[in-house]
Formats: structure tokens, sequence, C-alpha cells
């Protein structure tokens, strides 16, 4: 989850940065990524905007999430029976991404819209597709303070 709440930071939205870490079985990293514009996109051009006087004046249909990078930026085939470690409850979109790529269970730091249909259709695709998801919960002490400062 710490590579996850890092590759956040890199993220340019003013408003929400997300992170995303795959892991395989053996808990080696195979993909990173966090919510950014598309590669040749300028950050500096892009609206970052939540609100617009349309949606095309938003960061909405522009932005790719986290999870959708970390899958876009593996490192090996295929992700069958991986973990990804997100800092925000995916969305229904991202949901189906992680369901085809075969990511077996989600690990998620926070869920900032818990009541957004597109969380509860997430939660209904992983349920149907029986990928584990659960929220992440520190049990080391000295872990929550560093996690805490990033």
């Amino acid at each position: 989850m710490g590579i996850a709440l890092l590759s956040a930071k890199r993220s340019k939205d003013p408003s929400t940065k997300v992170g995303a870490c795959i892991v395989n079985k053996d808990n080696k990293i195979v993909g990173i990524g966090y919510n950014g514009m598309p590669i040749g996109c300028k950050d500096t051009i892009m609206p970052w905007n939540r609100e617009g006087e349309t949606n095309l004046d938003t960061k909405y249909p522009y932005v790719v999430h986290a999870e959708l990078n970390a899958i876009l930026n593996s490192n090996q085939q295929s992700l069958k029976d991986c973990t990804a470690y997100v800092t925000l409850h995916p969305c229904n979109e991202c949901a189906k991404a992680i369901i085809q790529s075969g990511i077996k269970k989600v690990i998620y730091y926070e869920d900032k819209y818990p009541d957004a249909e597109n969380t509860k259709a997430a939660s209904m695709l992983f349920h149907i597709a029986k990928v584990d998801i659960e929220k992440y919960h520190i049990e080391d002490t000295e872990n929550n303070v560093m996690l805490e400062r990033l």
C-alpha cells in the first residue's frame, strides 16, 4: 500500500490523487499507476476542474484512472490471480478492467464515495465476478505512522 500511496503523489489532480500497485502471488510488484492524463496530453493544457460549463470542461472524460494505468503499465503478460492495492475504492469502469485482467483481490485504502452509484456498481461487479475486495487495515503502529506521513 505504501507504493500505491507514493505513486498517488505523482498525480497532478488537485482534488483527488489516486495510486495503484499490482503484485503477483509472490508479492512482487508487476504494475504501478496513478491518475493522470494520457501519454502525450500535457497536464498543463488539460482541464482539471470537477465542474464546468459542459462535461468537456472537466477532467472526467480525459483522466486515466490509477488502476487502469497500473494494468496498462504491467510488466508481465498476465495479471491472473494478482492483487491490486489502490488508495481509493475503484469505480465501476476500473472494476471492469480489474476483472477482465484477471486480478482476484483488491485492497483499498479509503472509500471517499461509498454512496456513489459507480462505487456501488463496482462492489456489485466484484461480488458477481468473485473478486475479493477489502479495506486496508494497518496492524503495525510503526507502519501506520509511516503511511500517515505519505
